[in-house]
Parts: structure tokens; sequence; C-alpha cells
């Protein structure tokens, strides 16, 4: 069976990749784990990068912003993945029926990487089945298996516990700090609003208290000087810059840079590539 990227069945993705592909999801609604077969994911977040080659495990913590970067291997094979959503609404279910709780907050790693387990290996073996067979997953089974994997999992840490099962949502935090370490995520004001613990109301109104301008404004004027910054001094291309600010694509990122500095991004990467 030929795989297809973002084949999806349930809450289990199965991801195959032929080139150099960004991830679009930034912010991370779901704890997920991930399980590469071949190629190599990259995560970058605010914290720090992570890198996952063949047979490794990556779990992803949810409320959380990541870009991802999927490549191929050195021998061109596709890069290929499954991940498995953790979803709450599972998770709080398994707590009550199993009397677990999380023991307090998760103080650990917001990407964590699992180290070799022959019970956990053997789990997504035992998915193989049902993704050359699709038909074959109903959404009871997919419930049951991942059960199974909370099950495994709790077996793997002394702080899966708090990992899976602390149901918080984001306390008030520092606006003024997230957002200049979190900028060029390309995400929803909504979205930065629950990551720093308030309302999309109460956001808007502090913001604009902190910074004296909109979110919107804010964050499309910070984005641009961190381009001219890396672009001018960096002498980074601005083909690369543009992803690296959180601008979706070049030509949504020229036009403003031209209105905001006067010349346009490959005007700057000439003159400060300097004389040849």
């Amino acid at each position: 069976m030929t795989i297809t990227e973002d084949n999806r069945q349930y809450n289990i993705l199965y991801s195959c990749v032929s080139q150099q592909k960004r991830g679009h999801q930034q912010f991370v609604t779901e704890h997920a784990l991930c399980h590469v077969q071949t190629g190599e994911i990259r995560f970058h977040t605010s914290n720090g990068a992570y890198s996952y080659g063949p047979g490794t495990f990556a779990l992803v913590r949810r409320n959380q912003l990541a870009k991802s970067l999927k490549l191929c291997g050195s021998g061109g094979e596709p890069f290929r993945s499954v991940n498995i959503y953790l979803e709450q609404d599972l998770l709080r279910r398994i707590s009550t029926e199993n009397k677990i709780i999380a023991g307090g907050p998760y103080t650990g790693l917001q990407i964590m990487t699992l180290p070799p387990d022959p019970f956990i290996t053997g789990y997504f073996d035992s998915l193989l089945p049902y993704y050359q067979q699709p038909g074959q997953l109903t959404s009871p089974m997919a419930e049951l298996k991942t059960r199974e994997l909370v099950a495994l999992l709790l077996r793997t840490n002394q702080q899966m516990k708090a990992f899976l099962f602390n149901f918080s949502e984001p306390h008030k935090i520092d606006l003024e700090a997230f957002m200049n370490k979190n900028f060029t995520f390309h995400v929803p004001i909504s979205q930065f609003a629950k990551l720093t613990g308030r309302s999309l109301a109460t956001f808007k109104r502090d913001f604009q208290r902190i910074f004296a301008l909109p979110p919107e404004k804010w964050l499309v004027k910070k984005r641009l000087e961190q381009a001219h910054f890396l672009i001018a001094e960096k002498k980074q291309r601005p083909s690369v810059v543009y992803l690296k600010v959180g601008f979706e694509n070049l030509s949504r990122f020229s036009d403003p840079f031209e209105k905001l500095f006067g010349y346009n991004p490959s005007s700057l990467a000439s003159a400060s590539a300097g004389p040849v």
C-alpha cells in the first residue's frame, strides 16, 4: 500500500513524505506520540530544537508552539512516521475509570524522548495491519489501541502521570516576555491568548497596554524587523527568512517589508552581500 501524507484515521496519523516538508500545525492541541520509521523529523520550539531519526519516539506535550520539518533519509527514502494523538476526552475517562491522578504539575521537557522499548516498538508493529487495510480500523478498535499505548507509557517514566493526566489549562503568565519569545509562530491570536492564560478580550486589552499596538500590527512589525536583521546582519536569504519569522509565503512577506523599510528584501540582500 502506498501511504500518502496525513492519512489520518480517528486519532492515528500515518505520514509519508517524499520530499522535505514543513509542518503546518504549529499549535499542539493534544499530546502526541510520534514514531519515526524512516527519515528524520525536527521540531523547533521556543525552548529549543529536537531531532528524531529512524526508530525513535517523541512524546509531544499539548498546549505548546512547535514548528516541524520532515526530511527524507540519507539514501533518498521518504519520511515515514506514525503518530498517535492522546486526546483529552479519552485521557479524562481513563483517569476516572482507573483512579489515576497527576500527583502534581508536570515540570519536565515539553517534548520527551522515550528510550528504546521493545514493548512500545511491538505496539507500533501491531498497527501495521491497520494501515495496510484501513477499513479494519474501527472507532472502538482505535480507542482500544490508544488505551493500550497509555498503559505502556505509564510504565516507562515516573513523570508520565503528570504528563498525561494534568488537565489544567495554562495560567496567566508574563505576556510581554512570552510574545517576544514566540512571535515567529504563525498561529491565530486566540491561541496566543490561550497560552498566556487569558481570554481573547483580556489578551487584546493587556497587549495594547504593554505594546501600544494591536496584536496583529505588532506581530507583522516585529517579524519584519527580525527579518531585516537576519538578512542584513546574518546574510540569510529572503527565501529562507520569511518562513523563519512567521510568514506563510514570500509575497505576503515582501510587500509589507517594502512598505515598512522603503526597499524590498532582495535589494537588502544584494546590498548586504557587498561587492563580489
